[in-house]
């Protein structure tokens, strides 16, 4: 499994907040949010930094998807 921030972006478009947006709000370095698009892996407490600025859970922010061939291994 990996994280996706698929939810996060999608709450960004839903509040009409571009990632700069953000990342001035919550006070994110610019390396953060490169990081996210990349899928990589940020901290806790960002992830709570994102959900205190977004006033919103972390189901909104990440979720959990299945690496691409083991899904295809289950099939």
């Amino acid at each position: 499994m990996h994280i996706s921030y698929k939810p996060l972006w999608h709450t960004l478009i839903e509040r009409n907040m571009r990632k700069e947006d953000l990342r001035l709000a919550a006070g994110l370095t610019t390396n953060m949010i490169a990081n996210m698009g990349k899928g990589k892996h940020i901290s806790m407490e960002t992830l709570t930094k994102i959900c205190e600025t977004l006033n919103c859970g972390i189901l909104d922010v990440i979720e959990l998807e299945q690496e691409k061939d083991f899904a295809d291994k289950a099939e």
